[in-house]
């Protein structure tokens, strides 16, 4: 019976100290790290863009009048000069042999004048020697001057007759001529839109039949790029991107143009950003919405931090007027540390160290984790 009491009573003191251990253990805080890395950083501005050939060229019509044939459809190669649609020159032709026929009436016009300004001419000279000897009298004089006068004016409006038809002939047959539709360029359709059998109706504008694509292995981006990123883009610069019908293949292009003419929408400010690019093999067609990287600045082999741990922030933590500009938090025999660093170019992920006395190597916080239970103070800032 007394070794049982003593059995209880030791249990009962272990019991006790356990209890009292357990009741003493502080919470520590855990934390999850990345490692100070050594490597490239490619710092960029991102901008989205639509995909456009260079030149583009819209072809419309001069005159009105029904589409009587095409010669050209989606995706033809045209050369320049050629015929790509007719418009019926039916109308047309008969006002070119209208106009022609006027003129062969104000040419005969204008030989029935001369003949007449012939004769009244001669009239006009007899009646004048006549007249110097009194031999008829001074009306009949005047009658004939008045009459050789008259003949020379008709004369002059004959010409002018001619004229007015030439120029009406050469404007009918210049209408005629704008019933066939001529591509002005070497190039691809890229649009029609018009059918056989519509009308076209050119009397206040003129209507787009066609575009064409002059060169479609020469293309290029027109980006938008913000306000905040476009003093950083620069002509020359290399660009790579990719666009939703190849996600896998990034293409790569040069900034040619940075236009100044703002693009306010919503109060939103950009800029166009044009970025030439080749397309040898025609996988790029116009109009594919392009995901633009401009690459700003490259450095390699330079110390990296990663961007997670320059964002970490330990719960209750007040910075004080020592701790303002960039800093980084280590753990120091389980106490957090924060060390001052001199940053440059980010790519998002990664920020370049400039200075600040870490290493490669190095674990810096980025997340605070879970706390364990271990008889400890606690972690401190210094």
């Amino acid at each position: 019976m007394k070794k049982l009491i003593i059995v209880i009573a030791a249990l009962s003191i272990a019991a006790g100290a356990a209890f009292f251990v357990i009741r003493n253990e502080k919470p520590v805080q855990t934390y999850r790290f990345e490692k100070v890395t050594r490597g490239e950083i490619v710092a960029t501005v991102t901008a989205t863009g639509t995909v456009n050939a260079v030149t583009t060229v819209q072809v419309g019509s001069q005159v009105s009048g029904t589409i009587k044939t095409l010669y050209v459809d989606y995706n033809s190669p045209v050369s320049k000069g050629q015929i790509i649609a007719r418009i019926d020159p039916t109308l047309f032709q008969a006002a070119v042999e209208q106009a022609r026929a006027n003129l062969i009436s104000a040419q005969a016009n204008l030989e029935k004048s001369e003949a007449a300004l012939v004769n009244a001419k001669w009239t006009y000279e007899k009646y004048k020697e006549l007249l110097a000897k009194n031999f008829i009298a001074q009306s009949d004089f005047l009658t004939a001057e008045s009459t050789y006068e008259a003949d020379k004016a008709q004369v002059d409006a004959a010409k002018a007759a001619i004229n007015q038809a030439e120029a009406t002939l050469k404007t009918a047959q210049t209408n005629l001529e704008y019933t066939k539709i001529i591509s002005p360029v070497d190039g691809i359709v890229v649009s029609r839109s018009v059918d056989v059998g519509q009308t076209v109706a050119a009397s206040f504008q003129t209507p787009t039949l066609f575009t064409i694509a002059q060169d479609l292995t020469k293309m290029q981006i027109d980006s938008s790029v913000v306000e905040a990123d476009i003093g950083k883009v620069k002509v020359g610069q290399v660009v790579k991107f990719t666009v939703d019908a190849y996600p896998d293949t990034t293409f790569s292009g040069k900034v040619v143009q940075v236009r100044e003419a703002p693009i306010i929408v919503q109060n939103v400010v950009t800029y166009d950003v044009v970025v030439s690019v080749a397309n040898r093999d025609l996988k790029l067609m116009p109009g594919m919405t392009a995901n633009v990287s401009i690459i700003i600045s490259t450095k390699k082999d330079v110390l990296r931090i990663p961007n997670a741990a320059l964002r970490f922030r330990p719960e209750g933590f007040k910075p004080g007027a020592e701790d303002k500009g960039v800093g980084v938090w280590v753990v120091d025999n389980e106490n957090l540390k924060r060390v001052k660093i001199t940053t440059g170019i980010t790519d998002g992920n990664f920020t370049e160290l400039v200075s600040g006395g870490l290493k490669e190597g190095q674990d810096l916080v980025v997340e605070m984790l879970s706390k364990s239970k271990k008889t400890a103070s606690g972690p401190r800032f210094f």
